[in-house]
């Protein structure tokens, strides 16, 4: 039985590396078809939360469910393997295999992991790279796009798994300004589409227009979490005060 109807509960999560710990009691609750923007400085937890949400950092205490998965009582791969299906990440260096085109990059996983007939993903594939505005570049390798591009690439990607849910980690730190637009805009259609977001971003504009939630976070500790314009307009804890100050 689910102690909440939301999609994604986090409660009292910690973790440590070493002796530092990163996640010290994060407690956060996403809904079906929310989108929820983490803000923070730097190693102030924000993508480790996310990796944690699916399942590629064991928690040291806590609870973590995502659907029906409990995810803090999963050990192995072959576990997560139906959570991976629910959960899709999107990381700050796309990680494309470059020997591989575009068009291949999708269908990898699909056929892999789930099974899925080739014929049937192949199509699935070539819509998603029209979704994301990129039909004419299928059968170029990653080393021939543009960072964004190939961000965009990613993106399909993991909409190829057919996802409930998709984790988007400073998707656009490493790209240049002119390319950050595009992928953006892919990201604020999914949103709109109704997909459930977890995004960790440094793009304020962005997490203020698109997020329905905003949560800032600082040494391991979730301080404030509220709809973005009461977020923005009137923060209410001064450590927030002073992050905004320095990013807006």
């Amino acid at each position: 039985m689910n102690r909440s109807d939301a999609l994604i509960e986090i409660d009292g999560i910690r973790k440590s590396f070493g002796t530092f710990e990163v996640l010290k009691g994060i407690s956060l609750n996403v809904s079906k078809g929310e989108a929820v923007c983490i803000i923070g400085p730097s190693g102030s937890g924000k993508s480790t939360i996310l990796r944690c949400i699916n399942g590629l950092i064991p928690i040291n205490e806590g609870f973590i469910r995502v659907g029906n998965h409990r995810v803090h009582e999963m050990r192995s791969e072959k576990a997560m393997r139906p959570l991976r299906h629910q959960v899709a990440m999107v990381f700050q260096q796309y990680n494309l295999f470059p020997h591989r085109t575009a068009l291949e990059n999708i269908m990898m996983a699909p056929i892999q992991v789930l099974g899925h007939d080739k014929a049937e993903v192949e199509d699935r594939a070539r819509k998603l790279l029209a979704k994301v505005r990129l039909s004419e570049k299928a059968d170029s390798y990653p080393g021939q796009l543009s960072g964004g591009q190939q961000q965009r690439v990613a993106i399909a990607r993991a909409l190829a798994m057919q996802p409930d849910i998709i984790l988007f980690d400073e998707v656009t730190a490493a790209l240049d300004p002119e390319t950050v637009k595009e992928v953006l805009f892919t990201i604020r259609q999914l949103v709109e589409e109704g997909l459930t977001c977890v995004l960790v971003t440094h793009e304020m504009k962005f997490a203020r227009e698109v997020s329905h939630r905003v949560c800032f976070t600082d040494r391991g500790m979730i301080v404030e979490s509220a709809p973005p314009a009461e977020f923005f307009d009137n923060p209410q804890d001064p450590r927030t005060r002073e992050f905004l100050g320095q990013v807006l």
